[in-house]
């Protein structure tokens, strides 16, 4: 559709100064070559040119020119305007939709399947798929049911965070589970290789959110990159909530199952770790299980690690707490002694095993000034004797966050569990 000014209707365009010629006679309805009948300086439609003295480049008193043609390039110019405008106002307006998550400015909601296709039992990638492998195979098909995984965020490089709400079989807790895979998940060269899982636990309450599911403290991204550089296995990620609640006058749960609660360490331990195989392709063994975490997170995943050496084998704690400390084991010390990393790992040592890998990262500028002596203690006791073997990464002016803890894991505590673990495998 042709542009013309608002009221107007359009010309087609005309050389500069031709006037074209009705079918029938002038514009006035006239013979050709009769001489004008409207009086001087007046236009046949009674509109006068102004009735002033006749100046230079103005027509003589009279004489009436017709209207020229509006130029093509004022007409392009306002084509031009009109098309950037709407343009424009469109890229607003599906901004400001896909800001808040309006469909289909978004694909937040849409389902994820994670190469899946549909999943469950009698798919080939749920419930038999596990019988399909062979015997003798590293990598467990995923199990099923298939979970209903939402899509959460779309990173750049097309790679999903999606949630799901997990009703634990185990524990009897029902709570949200963000996970994520590489990219390499996808990639026909890794169509029949199993891949290791992290179980990445944040501080804090950890409810209702895990914040390691959020893109800006670039967990994800920097797996993918990390793996790239040859320092880190192409890890899928479980991201649970960590407790049952809101973190509320300091009452929280050391990720444990302490009498009368919620089980949370079988939550963390059991329930997710079957999401995860039941949806996707993972390692058989313990060494492609790992747990990572910061504060209160560094915590639980130390002493999951310790208290389960047989299911999981390597941790990253970065500013953890060393002893259980949870106001709700008040009356319960026989469990509370069941669940403190020291005693833990004096247990694992008197039985000379299986091996455990624990890369401790600590700032030295942290909140609570005992974080780092008492770290360095664990180091000092435990670290290298027989199973238990220990890493320490010291942050030089590192503070007790995650933004502070997530590059540094790329300085050595990455490759330092990495080198122990396995996957991708067939």
């Amino acid at each position: 559709m042709s542009y013309a000014p608002e009221g107007q209707q359009h010309q087609p365009y005309r050389p500069e100064g031709h006037t074209p010629q009705p079918p029938y006679g002038d514009q006035y309805g006239r013979p050709y070559g009769q001489p004008h009948a409207h009086p001087q300086g007046q236009s046949p439609y009674g509109e006068q040119y102004g009735g002033h003295p006749q100046q230079q480049g103005q027509p003589p008193q009279g004489h009436w020119e017709p209207e020229q043609p509006e130029r093509p390039r004022r007409r392009g110019r306002r084509r031009l305007i009109a098309g950037v405008s709407v343009l424009a106002l469109a890229g607003i307006a599906a901004g400001v939709m896909a800001y808040y998550e309006i469909p289909p400015f978004t694909d937040k909601g849409s389902s994820v399947s994670f190469g899946q296709n549909g999943g469950g039992k009698g798919s080939g990638q749920g419930g038999s798929g596990a019988a399909q492998q062979p015997a003798n195979s590293k990598m467990l098909m995923p199990t099923g049911p298939a979970a209903e995984f939402k899509n959460s965020m779309t990173l750049p490089d097309g790679t999903h965070v999606a949630v799901t709400t997990l009703d634990g079989k185990k524990s009897g807790f029902k709570g949200k589970v963000w996970v994520w895979a590489p990219k390499e998940y996808n990639d026909p060269k890794f169509a029949k290789s199993g891949f290791p899982v992290m179980i990445a636990l944040p501080g804090g309450a950890g409810y209702p959110n895990n914040y390691w599911m959020g893109t800006d403290l670039g967990l994800q991204t920097s797996i993918s990159k990390w793996y790239a550089e040859g320092k880190s296995k192409p890890f899928l990620l479980a991201m649970p909530v960590l407790n049952p609640g809101p973190d509320d006058k300091g009452v929280y749960w050391d990720g444990s199952d302490i009498p009368g609660q919620p089980k949370m360490g079988t939550w963390l331990t059991e329930d997710v770790p079957d999401l995860m195989k039941a949806n996707f392709r993972t390692v058989k063994s313990r060494d492609g299980w790992a747990f990572m975490g910061s504060s209160t997170g560094g915590f639980a995943g130390m002493k999951a690690v310790l208290k389960h050496p047989d299911k999981f084998k390597a941790v990253i704690a970065s500013g953890p707490d060393i002893v259980p400390d949870s106001s709700l084991w008040k009356g319960h010390d026989k469990e509370k002694a069941e669940n403190n990393p020291e005693l833990l790992a004096k247990q694992l040592i008197d039985a000379k095993g299986p091996d455990v890998y624990i890369a401790f990262q600590v700032g030295d500028n942290e909140s609570n000034k005992k974080t780092l002596p008492d770290v360095q203690k664990f180091v000092s006791t435990f670290g290298n004797k027989g199973p238990v073997h220990t890493s320490l990464r010291v942050i030089p002016g590192g503070q007790h966050n995650a933004k502070t803890y997530v590059p540094n894991m790329g300085e050595g505590p990455i490759q330092y569990i990495s080198k122990v673990m396995e996957g991708p495998v067939e």
